[in-house]
């Protein structure tokens, strides 16, 4: 099946059902236990810099384990699988020195999901899509790294925008069918990010499904730079993408609140993928797929969503708990908004007009 018909087939099921989306690919690889050796395999073996906890790079190291990872989460239920780039852009692999392999890592992880889905689909018969994950990078355009200096910056927009457009045209050169620009906490970074995807889009000659998902970072309800999820709408919305959400940072219980608001302004797609719980003293995650699975399934009932899956904590059993408890709750219907100016600040802002009765 080529791109165009899985983009088609895309938005024909999203249309009958609540779409499915794996859980932590971070917390799999922990419950692996690799060490040193293994990040760094035969190829980086003389690398001058620790790479144990830089996951992306297990694409190029241990891509048996990664696609054995989305393996299953589709066997879970899960229709989308998010590739295992969350730090591969070049800002967030300076880290490890490793910076000129962004692309080829973006790419691998890519075609590593790609091979898994396309396998999955010829043994079963149910098809499965590749999300392109951009994660936030390590940097942020809108917060000062130094308390004593409000107004210092790490980053700039066109660094960001540059180390975007390589990830994205990775992923697109991968096999990707969506580009999932996730777990938000600065909005300027994901403007950056959308920028550059657009651009990516254009040089590659395609043009994808856009998922953009934010943080709610406490139980401020708010960005860590500040918004509120209106206002964060408000500043994406421009892009039209084919869903917006949140993820990370709470469970589903406290992040409720938030999704519904997104629900009641958004005039596309809802998605959502909190963590299984709150973490505990250890920085764990304790809630059970049951409990997972009762939060979101009442989501879906309540018509709050369209995609819905699982971030840190979840595991293949707490997809298969979701994907059944949504199984039977139709998608959200996508409301019409009417066309106003709206800005966005930390707080939203409509201009409503208002007309002279009397007149």
């Amino acid at each position: 099946m080529t791109r165009t018909e899985r983009l088609e087939a895309l938005h024909r099921l999203a249309e009958q059902r609540v779409l499915v989306l794996d859980g932590a690919m971070g917390t799999m690889i922990q419950n692996l236990k690799l060490d040193e050796a293994d990040f760094r395999g035969e190829r980086f073996k003389d690398h001058d810099r620790e790479l144990k906890g830089d996951n992306d790079l297990l694409n190029l190291t241990k891509p048996d384990a990664i696609e054995a990872i989305h393996r299953q989460y589709l066997d879970a239920g899960a229709d989308i699988i998010q590739t295992n780039t969350f730090n591969a852009t070049s800002i967030s692999q300076a880290d490890y020195g490793l910076q000129a392999l962004a692309r080829e890592i973006n790419r691998t992880g890519a075609e590593i999901a790609r091979r898994a889905a396309d396998r999955f689909a010829e043994e079963t018969g149910r098809l499965a899509f590749v999300g392109g994950g951009l994660g936030p990078t390590s940097r942020t355009a809108s917060i000062s790294p130094d308390v004593n200096d409000p107004g210092a910056r790490n980053v700039t927009f066109d660094e960001l925008r540059e180390a975007y457009h390589e990830a994205t045209l990775g992923l697109i050169e991968g096999g990707a069918d969506i580009v999932m620009v996730e777990t938000i906490f600065d909005t300027l970074n994901a403007k950056a990010a959308l920028v550059a995807v657009r651009e990516a889009f254009d040089e590659a000659g395609v043009e994808l499904p856009i998922i953009i998902s934010g943080t709610i970072t406490d139980r401020s309800g708010r960005t860590l730079s500040g918004q509120t999820p209106e206002a964060f709408w408000n500043a994406v919305r421009h892009a039209r993408p084919f869903a917006v959400g949140f993820n990370c940072a709470l469970g589903a219980k406290d992040l409720r609140a938030h999704v519904a608001e997104l629900a009641r302004v958004a005039d596309v797609k809802v998605s959502a993928y909190p963590n299984a719980g709150l973490p505990n003293e250890f920085g764990g995650y304790d809630e059970t797929p049951d409990q997972t699975a009762g939060h979101l399934g009442g989501w879906a009932s309540d018509g709050l969503i369209n995609l819905v899956g699982g971030c840190c904590g979840t595991t293949p059993d707490h997809i298969r708990a979701i994907a059944e408890a949504v199984k039977a709750a139709p998608p959200r219907t996508v409301p019409t908004v009417p066309r106003r100016l709206r800005l966005s600040g930390l707080e939203p802002f409509e201009m409503q007009t208002f007309h002279n009765q009397a007149a």
